[in-house]
C-alpha cells in the first residue's frame, strides 16, 4: 500500500518543495516584491508548518540569490540594484558566447534537439500567459547549451547567473503584459530560434555574436525607474494554500 500523507487538522501537510514552488511563483508573479520581510512566523502560519519547515526554503532561496538573509534581521526577497543587474548581463555575455562555442564543438543531435524542444514548450507556455514556466524554459535553453558544453566552472556561475537574472527580469520588466511579449522580459523565441539556426551551421563565430547581442537585448529593455510597489501581508497571500 502506498504511505499516507501527512495530515494536519485534516489537511495534507506541505512538504519544502511545495513551499519553495509557491514562494518562487509568488516572487516571479510579483506577488511578493524585492524588498518583502519574510518573517518565519508568518510564514509558518500561513502554510500551516512550523518554523522549522520554513527555513531550509529560506535558505534554499537564498542560495539561488533570490532572497537575502541578514544576521538579526532575517530574510527579504532580494532587491538587485542596477549596477548589480547591468553585472549579471555583462559577466552572461562574457561566458555565453564561450559557452556556445563549447557547445557547438561537443553537441549531438540529441543535444539539439533538446534546444528546439525548450523553443517550442516556452513559445507555449508564453501563449498561455504562464510567465513563471516560460522564463524558466528561458533559462532552461541557455543551461543546456552550458550542461552540454561540458565546462563545469563557467556552467556553475552560469547557473547561479540565470537564478538572478529571473529574479531581475520580473523586477525591471516595465510591466507583466511587456514580459510575456516575444520582445522583452523573457529571451523569446525568436531570438533562440536564430541562436539554433547558427548551432545548426556549427557556425560558431555566428553564435557567439548572436548570444551577445541576444543578451544585450535582454538587458536593454530593463526598465530601472519603477515604482515601489505594495507589501503584501503574508497570511493574506499564503493562506489557504494548504487547504
Amino acid at each position: 500500500m502506498p504511505p499516507e500523507v501527512p495530515t494536519l487538522n485534516d489537511q495534507p501537510v506541505l512538504t519544502e518543495n511545495d513551499i519553495y514552488d509557491r514562494m518562487v511563483e509568488a516572487i516571479l508573479d510579483r506577488r511578493l516584491p524585492p524588498g518583502t520581510k519574510l518573517i518565519e512566523d508568518r510564514l509558518a502560519t500561513a502554510f500551516g508548518v512550523s518554523r522549522t519547515r520554513i527555513r531550509p526554503v529560506l535558505v534554499r532561496l537564498a542560495n539561488e540569490q533570490v532572497v537575502v538573509l541578514t544576521p538579526n534581521r532575517g530574510a527579504a526577497v532580494a532587491k538587485p540594484t542596477e549596477k548589480e543587474a547591468r553585472e549579471v548581463f555583462q559577466v552572461r555575455r562574457m561566458i555565453e558566447s564561450t559557452l556556445i562555442e563549447c557547445f557547438i564543438d561537443r553537441a549531438n543531435a540529441s543535444d539539439i534537439a533538446t534546444l528546439a524542444d525548450c523553443i517550442a514548450a516556452e513559445a507555449l507556455a508564453r501563449s498561455n500567459g504562464d510567465t513563471r514556466r516560460a522564463i524558466r524554459l528561458s533559462g532552461d535553453f541557455h543551461l543546456h547549451i552550458a550542461n552540454a558544453a561540458n565546462h563545469q566552472t563557467l556552467g556553475r556561475i552560469l547557473r547561479e547567473l540565470v537564478s538572478r537574472t529571473s529574479l531581475i527580469l520580473m523586477t525591471y520588466s516595465a510591466s507583466k503584459s511587456q514580459i510575456t511579449s516575444d520582445a522583452a522580459g523573457t529571451c523569446g523565441c525568436e531570438a533562440h530560434h536564430a541562436l539554433l539556426n547558427a548551432i545548426r551551421l556549427r557556425d560558431a563565430r555566428l553564435a557567439a555574436s548572436l548570444m551577445c547581442e541576444h543578451l544585450q537585448h535582454l538587458e536593454s529593455q530593463l526598465v530601472f525607474d519603477v515604482p515601489e510597489e505594495e507589501v503584501p501581508d503574508l497570511v493574506s497571500l499564503f493562506g489557504g494554500t494548504h487547504a
